[in-house]
């Protein structure tokens, strides 16, 4: 197995990222409590906070796509949001599988139904049954915000009381959640010990827009026929469930490109990506996602699409009185 350290450097990339965001939360946490009143300590407002404002990102994105101009609400966000889809369309859904730090939490607990023997295999026809409440929110979201608003409702919306401060309101969610929340995270939680990244595989909307995205892409995972010896390694590693070994070509809308597949089979050169024509070391599909991430923020600072443009007291003023900020309806 050549490529066998892809599995413990992919853990060890997706925990840095899932520390790194830890980190941005706290440092969030801080200036929410400043900016209350809570502490007398100021604390500067994280951007990366934006990167839990996907729906945020998404109504940014319709108006770049509109009119040129970029969100300088919540620009990180959006940033972040082209970054995810750009590295999707290049690497298949490496995002998904490098970097994600809830895709790092979901691969923990499928790594636990494992230990424990829990873990049960998805029969494909079930896989895609349960695969429709993912398509079922991507196609909501997709006509919500690309179909039913316009121009003037997504201006309105962007500058509202309430998007501005959705990252606070984002933190109360996590801070304080409610019984129904926790009762559907533990049930989350509890079908992804015997179903491996049941979240991932079966509900984020995210994940199925991104899907979409790489199946159009030029990367793919190629399994060399003759080289095969059908030992079905990579079908039992795969984290989506694939069945990469009946495969000439893996372009499955699930596949996150991970490279676990690639990682345990026993032929040289029997599973590598292909570019376009090229196959390529599989190192360089997380080094150049991961890359391609760093290289948005770099840009994103150096053009002043990073930071946002609300002032402070904006945000201590719509802080204060958040609660009763409804989301807006259009």
């Amino acid at each position: 197995m050549k490529y066998g350290y892809l599995r413990f450097i992919r853990p060890l990339v997706q925990g840095l990222f899932f520390v790194f965001s830890l980190y941005i939360g706290y440092e969030f946490y801080l200036f929410y409590s400043w900016a209350i009143g809570g502490s007398g300590d100021f604390h500067p407002r994280p951007p990366g906070v934006e990167s839990f404002l996907p729906i945020s990102a998404l109504l940014g994105l319709k108006r770049f796509i509109l009119t040129g101009n970029y969100d300088m609400v919540h620009p990180a966000g959006l940033t972040i949001l082209l970054a995810i889809l750009t590295i999707s369309f290049l690497f298949r859904k490496a995002f998904c599988g490098w970097i994600c730090p809830v895709g790092f939490i979901s691969n923990l607990v499928e790594r636990m139904g494992h230990t424990l023997r829990l873990s049960i295999s998805v029969r494909p026809w079930v896989g895609w049954v349960l695969s429709i409440p993912k398509y079922l929110l991507m196609a909501f979201f997709i006509y919500v915000i690309f179909i039913k608003m316009d121009l003037h409702a997504i201006e309105a919306f962007i500058n509202s009381p309430y998007n501005v401060a959705v990252d606070a309101k984002m933190l109360q969610f996590f801070l304080a959640p409610s019984n129904t929340t926790l009762l559907v995270i533990g049930g989350i939680v509890v079908a992804s010990v015997f179903i491996g990244n049941f979240w991932c595989r079966y509900l984020c909307p995210y994940g199925a827009l991104l899907g979409l995205l790489a199946m159009i892409g030029p990367l793919r995972i190629v399994r060399d026929e003759e080289k095969c010896i059908s030992c079905k390694r990579c079908r039992r590693v795969c984290p989506a469930g694939i069945p990469v070994d009946k495969r000439q070509s893996v372009w499955d809308p699930d596949c996150i490109g991970c490279e676990e597949c690639v990682s345990v089979c026993p032929k040289e050169g029997c599973l590598l990506p292909r570019l376009g024509h090229y196959r390529l070391n599989p190192l360089w599909v997380p080094l150049l996602a991961v890359a391609l991430f760093e290289v948005a923020w770099l840009v994103a600072m150096a053009t002043g699409h990073w930071e946002t443009m609300v002032p402070i007291d904006i945000f201590k003023r719509f802080y204060a009185v958040m609660e009763g900020f409804a989301h807006p309806s259009y």
